[in-house]
C-alpha cells in the first residue's frame, strides 16, 4: 500500500473548506489487523520487530478491538515529545536499531505511540472512499468508544491515539509554534484517501527556522551550495542547500562562486566566505540543518555578522512575547552555562517539567547574579509580570501558577533556578502524593540516603505500591508515591509516613533517625516525615539547583540507586541527552495514580496492622 502525499506549501490555505491537523515528525505507518497485526512503513517494511510495544499495546485490548476487525488505519509511528512535537532523533534511533535486546530495553523504558490520522477501512467496510470528515467522525467514534486518547499525550499509557482536526489554523498554529512543532496539514473537507497521490487536497506548511549564513563551496556533482557561519572567528559547517532557489538564482550564484574561487578539486569549488544567504530548516539532526530550502539572499550584512550563537538562538523558536535579556550573562561556572543556555533548557525540558508545576502555587529561589550572588525566595508575583502569568490568592499571598511555557521562561529569564512546589493542587483536597525527603547530614553521607530509599523500595514493594524515585539536587534523595486526587487527607498519608520512618530507625537506628534538632542527629539521616504536610513544599522534578555545580532534582530509575549514583551526574547540561539516551523515568507518573493501591495499605493501618 503506497501513501497518500500532502504538497508542500509555503502560503496556508484557510477557508471554511478547510481544516487542520498537527504534523509529527516519525516514520509514517499502515496499521492493518483482520488474524494478524501488520505494522508497515510507507516502504512496505514491516515495523512490528523494531517497535514491539505498539503489538504489545494492541494485543492486550484485543477483546476490545475484535469488533471493529479488519481495520487498517492510517498514522504516524512517532516518539512523542509533547502533544505538538514529535522527536525526530529519538525515532531515528529507533529505527537503526537490530539488537532485540536494546529494542526490548527501549519499548519498555521509552515506548513510541502510533498517532491515527485517517481510517481506511474498519468492520471490513471500505472507508477511504468516504470524505474526510466523516472519515475523522468514524475515527473519533471508535477511540471514544474503546478509551483511547482522542488527541495526543505524551504522558499517557496509551500508544494508540487521535490526532484531531482543527477548524481554525491560527489556534493550533500558535501551539505548533510554541511547542516547536514540524507544522501542520492542512485537508481540504471533501477529500478521499487516493493510495499513492501527493495531492493539493492535503497542503503541509512547515515550522521554518531561519538563519542567516554564507556559501564556502559549491558541489559541481550534485549542485548542492555548502555553507557555514562563524563560531568563535572559525568557519562552522552548519548544512547544504538546493531546494527553494529559483533556476536563474541558482546559475547567477554558481557563476559568483565560480568566478571568485579560492580553490577547486575534482568535486567541489571552495570560496572565500563572502556571499550570504537566508536559510530555512526544520531543526538541526546531526548537527546538520534539515530539510533546508533557500529563503533569499542578505546583501544587507557581512560573513562576520553571521553567528553560531545566533544561529543556536534561533533554532529554539522562543516565544515572541517573552523577552530575554542579557543572554550571555554566566549563571554557573563549572559547568559553564550562560542565562541564554539555562533558557533553552528550560524550554526543551518543559514537557516533563510543566506537568508538576501545573495548578500548583509556586515558589521560586531566584538568583538575579547567578550562582555568584545573593539569592531570595519568591511567593508574590510581582506588579510587573505579564498577562499571560496566572496567578492565585491563597492566604493572602497572590502565587504564580506556572501552567505554560511562557511562563515558564518568563521565570527563566527572572533567572528563577529553583521551582519548589506544594504537595497538592490549587482545587485539590489532600495530597497529591506522598513524598519521602532522604536528608543526609551531608553530601559525604548520600550513602545513606541510598541505604533508605533501597529499604524503603523493599516494603513498597511487598505492598504493590508504585512508587518513583529522584535526586533532591544537593545531598539527599525524595522517594514518590502518587496518589488519586481528593481521595487522601494528611492525616492519613502521615500514618503510612510515619511508619515508614518508624521502620527504617528499627532496622538501622544507628543509620536513621526522626530527631528534628539537628545538635542530636549526629551523623544519621534525617526522615522527615512531618515535612509531608499542607503549606510544606519541595523542590519539583526537573528543577535546577542554586548550587556550583548546576544540579538537577533528577528523576532517577530505580536500578540506578547503588553505590554508584552522584549528584553530580545530573546537571543543566546533560540532562536533556540523559532523557532522550535513557528516558524519562517519571512517564508514567501521572498514571500511576489511578492504578495506585493505597486504599488497602491505609485500611490496614488504621487497625492497627502491619
Amino acid at each position: 500500500m503506497k501513501p497518500m502525499l500532502p504538497s508542500l506549501s509555503f502560503d496556508v490555505p484557510q477557508g471554511e473548506e478547510w481544516r487542520y491537523e498537527v504534523k509529527y515528525d516519525g516514520f509514517r505507518a499502515f496499521l492493518e489487523w483482520d488474524k494478524e497485526i501488520k505494522l508497515t512503513s510507507r516502504n512496505g517494511k514491516s515495523l512490528l520487530e523494531i517497535f514491539p510495544e505498539i503489538e504489545s499495546f494492541l494485543l492486550e485490548k484485543k477483546d476490545l478491538f475484535a469488533p471493529y476487525l479488519p481495520l487498517t488505519f492510517d498514522g504516524e509511528l512517532v516518539f512523542l515529545e509533547n502533544p505538538y512535537k514529535a522527536n525526530f532523533a529519538n525515532i531515528q534511533v529507533r529505527g537503526r536499531m537490530r539488537s532485540e535486546k536494546k529494542i526490548l530495553e527501549k519499548a519498555q523504558q521509552a515506548p513510541c505511540k502510533l498517532l491515527i490520522f485517517d481510517c481506511l477501512k474498519l468492520k471490513g467496510e471500505n472507508t477511504s472512499t468516504f470524505e474526510y470528515l466523516k472519515r475523522k467522525e468514524i475515527l473519533r467514534d471508535f477511540f471514544e468508544s474503546n478509551r483511547l486518547p482522542v488527541k495526543p499525550d505524551e504522558n499517557s499509557n496509551s500508544l494508540l491515539q487521535l490526532i484531531p482536526q482543527y477548524d481554525h489554523f491560527d489556534s493550533v498554529w500558535e501551539k505548533v509554534v510554541l511547542h516547536d512543532g514540524e507544522g501542520i496539514v492542512a485537508k481540504q473537507l471533501k477529500n478521499v484517501w487516493e493510495e499513492g497521490k501527493r495531492s493539493t487536497l492535503w497542503v503541509k506548511y512547515k515550522n521554518w527556522k531561519y538563519v542567516s549564513c554564507f556559501v564556502t563551496a559549491y558541489d559541481k556533482n550534485s549542485g548542492y551550495f555548502y555553507v557555514a557561519v562563524y563560531k568563535e572567528e572559525e568557519i562552522h559547517p552548519i548544512g547544504l542547500f538546493i531546494f527553494g532557489i529559483k533556476p536563474e538564482e541558482k546559475q547567477a550564484l554558481a557563476q559568483i562562486v565560480k568566478a571568485n574561487k579560492t580553490s577547486e578539486d575534482q568535486q567541489f569549488i571552495f570560496v572565500t566566505p563572502a556571499i550570504c544567504v537566508e536559510l530555512k530548516y526544520l531543526e538541526i539532526y546531526d548537527g546538520q540543518m534539515r530539510e533546508p530550502h533557500f529563503d533569499h539572499f542578505r546583501f544587507d550584512i557581512t560573513p562576520e555578522q553571521c553567528k553560531y550563537e545566533d544561529f543556536v538562538q534561533q533554532q529554539k523558536n522562543l516565544p515572541t512575547d517573552v523577552d530575554i535579556t542579557h543572554p550571555d550573562k554566566p549563571l554557573w561556572e563549572t559547568p559553564l552555562v550562560k542565562k541564554i543556555d539555562f533558557i533553552h533548557y528550560l524550554r526543551e525540558i518543559s514537557p516533563y517539567f510543566l506537568p508538576f508545576l501545573n495548578n500548583r502555587l509556586l515558589t521560586v529561589i531566584r538568583y538575579p547574579h547567578g550562582i555568584f550572588g545573593e539569592a531570595f525566595y519568591q511567593k508574590n508575583a510581582p506588579d510587573y509580570a505579564p498577562d499571560f502569568v496566572k496567578t492565585q490568592v491563597s492566604e493572602g499571598i497572590n502565587y504564580i501558577v506556572c501552567n505554560n511555557l511562557k511562563t515558564l521562561l518568563w521565570l527563566g529569564n527572572q533567572i528563577s533556578f529553583e521551582f519548589h512546589i506544594p504537595f497538592q493542587t490549587i482545587s485539590g483536597t489532600g495530597p497529591s502524593e506522598i513524598v519521602f525527603d532522604l536528608d543526609p547530614p551531608s553530601k559525604d553521607h548520600f550513602h545513606l540516603a541510598i541505604k533508605a530509599a533501597r529499604l524503603i523500595k523493599e516494603v513498597l514493594d511487598h505492598l504493590k505500591l508504585i512508587s518513583f524515585i529522584k535526586t533532591s539536587g544537593n545531598k539527599g534523595l525524595q522517594v514518590y508515591i502518587p496518589l488519586p486526587e481528593n481521595t487522601y487527607t494528611y492525616d492519613e498519608t502521615r500514618l503510612f509516613t510515619e511508619f515508614i520512618a518508624k521502620y527504617l530507625i528499627s532496622k538501622e537506628p544507628d543509620d536513621f533517625t526522626i530527631e528534628r534538632l539537628k545538635k542530636n542527629r549526629g551523623n544519621r539521616l534525617y526522615v522527615d516525615y512531618i515535612q509531608h504536610a499542607e503549606g510544606k513544599t519541595i523542590i519539583a522534578p526537573y528543577s535546577a539547583r542554586g548550587n556550583k555545580n548546576a544540579t538537577i532534582a533528577a528523576p532517577l530509575f530505580w536500578e540506578e540507586v547503588n553505590d554508584q549514583l552522584k549528584m553530580e551526574h545530573f546537571q543543566v547540561t546533560n540532562m536533556l541527552r540523559r532523557i532522550k539516551t535513557h528516558g524519562d523515568p517519571f512517564r508514567t507518573f501521572f498514571q500511576a495514580k489511578d492504578e495506585q493501591k493505597f486504599q488497602p495499605v491505609l485500611d490496614f493501618l488504621k487497625n492497627g496492622g502491619l
